[in-house]
């Protein structure tokens, strides 16, 4: 068992997490990076990233996270490919984390980084054609399908805005739902049913997402009528499944102030949790934005509160010695 010592803890490695990296090192924190069980954070599953500010061309995911981290790395960051299992956030500053290595890593002030996971329906075909036809995210791909056919799998709130924003690239959009009605705001309801875009095919249960990954991705959907049991086939180019996303916030419960989805909560316009010292960025506290950039943002400002935090706490000690003396 090793013990490992920074300024700053950094739990995640996807943009949040390096951004934050980046930064602190250049502040001179010599911050940690624990990994995690998927390093790189979602893009390392996304192929085609057409919409990070820098490049004209279509990039690859994996591509752009291991240039975030060589970069960090450059500037001084420590990479260590663990996964936190345990944290002890109540007698810190400094904060103590457990690694499932054995290894225990302490920072003067930890970032959060650990990102969330969109939720799939767990049916065949789904994972094979995912970025080949199968999506969960229209904001990051929808651009592909511009003038085809697409459907959103799902009947909530983001269900109902991934429909609402692929209207912007494709004139044929079908909101798939196992129910005979929708749990999404009304508001947004009206908006739908309004969009001549926009079509609803109302109890069906996908079973299976059909086509070949290595030739043409996807073609459609085996459904499944949930009230008369009637099986059909509906013929797509693209498929957003729609059913939410699970912040990675397990770890952290009991310990930290959450939304009622599991999010962390931060105050407005900061990084900062309720537990000073402990910042948290990226999608673990984001549920609207979900974008490489936006948690690249909120990264860069976990590590510049964390420097002024340790600024002040410093600046504190060395008063209260002065009284002292």
């Amino acid at each position: 068992m090793t013990t490992h010592t920074t300024r700053m803890l950094i739990i995640g490695s996807g943009p949040a997490g390096f951004s934050a990296a980046i930064y602190g090192a250049r502040a001179g924190m010599e911050p940690i990076v624990v990994q995690g069980l998927q390093p790189g954070g979602q893009l390392t599953i996304t192929t085609d990233v057409e919409n990070y500010p820098g490049f004209r061309d279509v990039i690859q995911g994996p591509w752009l996270m291991q240039e975030m981290q060589a970069q960090a790395e450059h500037v001084g960051t420590r990479t260590i490919w663990d996964t936190v299992v345990s944290v002890d956030l109540t007698s810190g500053p400094p904060f103590r984390a457990i690694g499932d290595s054995g290894d225990v890593y302490v920072g003067e002030v930890l970032v959060i980084a650990t990102g969330a996971q969109a939720k799939w329906l767990g049916v065949p075909g789904e994972q094979e054609l995912g970025g080949k036809g199968v999506s969960a995210c229209a904001t990051c791909d929808g651009f592909f399908y511009r003038g085809k056919k697409v459907v959103v799998i799902g009947g909530g709130n983001t269900a109902v805005e991934e429909a609402l924003y692929l209207t912007n690239h494709s004139p044929d959009v079908t909101l798939i739902h196992r129910r005979d009605s929708l749990r999404s705001e009304k508001i947004l309801q009206d908006r739908l049913h309004a969009n001549p875009r926009i079509s609803v095919l109302w109890n069906r249960r996908v079973d299976r997402f059909l086509g070949d990954p290595l030739a043409g991705g996807l073609t459609g959907l085996a459904l499944t009528d949930t009230v008369t049991g009637e099986a059909s086939e509906f013929a797509t180019e693209g498929a957003f499944v729609a059913i939410g996303h699970a912040p990675a916030t397990e770890l952290f419960k009991g310990q930290l102030a959450m939304d009622a989805g599991g999010y962390i909560q931060c105050e407005p316009g900061t990084p900062k949790t309720n537990v000073p010292g402990v910042f948290a960025c990226g999608d673990v506290m984001d549920p609207v934005y979900r974008q490489a950039v936006t948690a690249a943002g909120t990264g860069c400002m976990a590590a510049l509160d964390a420097e002024r935090f340790l600024a002040e706490r410093e600046f504190a000690e060395s008063e209260a010695e002065a009284v002292g003396a």
